[in-house]
């Protein structure tokens, strides 16, 4: 009889595992970010894929009607997330980013001269924010700030850069 509960005992091992989160299935997330479109008109998305419960990488594009805005009109970049929240996949974050970026500048007190106002530019920067997830784990919302040094700014350029804002997801 103890040689059959043992034996029982040994094959239901494997099936019984205890997890402490709940099995994680939706490892990508686009984003809209809804604080920049409503501040400025402009229209950034961002694709998030989670490596891990802690760990994440993405890219971000944005389009702005008007080159002249503080980060220009068009912006493309990856980066880098680490999360240090109590739930998997949100809760404090941050980041390292990547960004190139290009516009026109906006400074009208020169005389007239044959220098190209329009630039294209990378910059390398650190932020930080906060995740929230429904309990469903498919929709967030994110709050986020960066700074960032241009690599190569022009002249007229410049030295830094800084993004932020809110945005809502969708994760899939």
């Amino acid at each position: 009889m103890k040689k059959l509960l043992l034996l029982g005992m040994l094959c239901a091992g494997p099936l019984l595992m205890a997890q402490a989160y709940p099995a994680l299935y939706n490892n990508n997330e686009i984003k809209f970010n809804i604080g920049l479109f409503l501040a400025t008109t402009a229209v950034e998305g961002s694709y998030e894929y989670f490596l891990s419960e802690d760990t994440s990488i993405g890219g971000t594009i944005y389009f702005d009607d008007d080159a002249t805005d503080y980060n220009g009109n068009f912006g493309i970049g990856p980066n880098f997330r680490a999360y240090f929240g109590y739930q998997p996949r949100s809760g404090f974050f941050a980041e390292a980013f990547g960004l190139y970026y290009t516009g026109e500048d906006d400074d009208t007190e020169e005389p007239v001269t044959l220098r190209n106002e329009e630039y294209s530019t990378f910059a390398l920067g650190l932020g930080l924010g906060n995740k929230w997830v429904t309990r469903s784990q498919k929709f967030s919302l994110e709050v986020f700030a960066g700074f960032g040094r241009n690599i190569n700014p022009e002249d007229f350029q410049d030295d830094f850069m800084y993004r932020g804002g809110l945005s809502i997801g969708f994760r899939f």
